[in-house]
């Protein structure tokens, strides 16, 4: 049974790409149709950062699946998503460097020093440049116990985030504090549940 869920997540996984893919094909088809409304720049930053938040929280939901179903299969979907979480952070990245400061690398780094938003934006950003660059086998091979270390500064890029997108906005806050509610019910879970217990579920299901 449990080699048959294994080859199922195999059997899944273009599928899982291609659902990744599909928030980049759809903002490309609205931008091209010219269907972005009358601030494009804005829309194409907010629906890539949007889509950046979105797979790191997916990202930092497997562990918590994986105990609540005690299927430590789930885990093999993890890589992808947050490589997905670091591509949309990075388009969302390029468009406000390339389209909205024309290009500016100095001015970039000007507003990464005067506004706290920016600062943590790009502070979560280089964390991700981090973990994708040593995300492969090798890389946890050679780093060792390191490895594990290094990437649980995944939930502090979470966090920086949650608070990039909570200081940017200037008038409804829901939508970030939705959010950062969906956040700190992650980590409250990955802190306060019992570790006993997917392993007896686990057990029990191959008993």
């Amino acid at each position: 049974m449990k080699r048959l869920f294994r080859d199922r997540i195999a059997l899944s996984k273009p599928f899982v790409f291609a659902l990744g893919l599909l928030p980049l094909a759809l903002l490309a088809w609205d931008a091209l149709s010219d269907q972005l409304g009358t601030d494009p720049v804005a829309q194409l930053e907010h629906r890539s950062g949007d889509w950046a938040l979105r797979l790191l929280l997916a990202t930092l939901a497997i562990t918590p699946l994986r105990r609540l179903t005690g299927r430590p299969e789930f885990v093999r979907y993890r890589r992808m998503l947050g490589l997905f979480a670091f591509f949309y952070a990075c388009v969302h990245l390029t468009v406000y460097l390339v389209i909205d400061l024309g290009g500016y690398w100095s001015q970039l780094l000007t507003e990464i020093a005067k506004r706290p938003y920016m600062t943590v934006g790009f502070s979560a950003w280089l964390i991700l440049v981090a973990l994708a660059a040593t995300s492969t086998r090798g890389m946890m091979r050679r780093l060792g116990g390191r490895w594990q270390r290094l990437h649980r500064l995944v939930y502090v890029a979470g966090v920086l985030a949650c608070l990039h997108f909570l200081w940017l906005v200037k008038a409804d806050h829901r939508e970030p504090l939705i959010y950062l509610a969906m956040l700190t019910t992650l980590l409250l879970a990955r802190g306060r549940w019992p570790r006993g217990v997917a392993a007896r579920k686990t057990a029990a299901e191959t008993s």
